[in-house]
């Protein structure tokens, strides 16, 4: 999968810019995502129905998946099964 990629949910409304990616399969909402929006909605998994935020990047904890949210919805994103999480910000350095 390429940097640049637009994913979208077959069980919500979340659609996703991938930043950074290996090899896995992106989900959301418990389903996989892909490039077209499916015809048929999945099921929302109750384990991943923390939702999505517009415009915060979500990352694992190897560092090898970003996913830049551009459009929210009610399910949360996961690689194979393991969620990922908010990125935080990098703190400003200090003026003196």
């Amino acid at each position: 999968m390429k940097p640049g990629t637009r994913l979208k949910s077959a069980a919500c409304d979340t659609e996703v810019m991938v930043i950074r990616a290996a090899e896995g399969l992106i989900e959301c909402g418990g389903s996989p995502m892909e490039e077209a929006k499916p015809t048929q909605a999945a099921p929302l998994a109750a384990d991943f129905s923390a939702g999505t935020l517009m415009g915060k990047r979500y990352v694992d904890a190897d560092g090898r998946y970003e996913l830049l949210c551009v459009k929210p919805g009610k399910g949360s994103l996961s690689v194979d099964g393991i969620a990922l999480v908010v990125k935080d910000a990098k703190p400003l350095p200090a003026s003196d």
